[in-house]
């Protein structure tokens, strides 16, 4: 089988008839190749389309979560906040109950003295009495 002058100068007629430098097999491949490329460009785009809305998703939940934990720890200190101010009424409470248990300690030793005056004076004013 004798070869081709065209095919051993490395040219070929392609399906229309149009001389290309490349095998037809080969340019067939490339084209081939050009249009898996040009879909794996396209997942790729896709892919980086998704990767991004996905970390934007998780920004915003790690921003939602960043929030929520400061509202947390703002209730947290306010609890103990509160649990402070309770423990300041409870020692002001009890030092007025300690005055008020001193005072009223100081009215029943009044009251004794005052009722053994009372009783003084009724006697003497019994015998005054008697007396005349």
């Amino acid at each position: 089988m004798a070869k081709d002058p065209l095919a051993e100068a490395g040219l070929h007629f392609d399906e229309l008839n149009k001389l290309r430098v490349l095998e037809p097999e080969v340019g067939q491949k490339t084209t081939e190749l050009k249009e898996e490329c040009k879909e794996f460009v396209d997942k790729i785009g896709q892919f980086q389309k998704i990767v991004g809305d996905l970390i934007d998703l998780v920004d915003e939940l790690a921003k939602e979560a960043e929030t929520e934990k400061m509202k947390a720890i703002g209730a947290r200190n306010l609890l103990k906040s509160v649990a402070k101010q309770r423990e300041g009424q409870q020692q002001q409470l009890h030092a007025l109950i300690t005055e008020k248990k001193m005072q009223l300690e100081r009215y029943r030793i009044e009251y004794d003295a005052l009722s053994k005056v009372e009783a003084e004076q009724s006697e003497f004013i019994d015998q005054f009495i008697l007396q005349k």
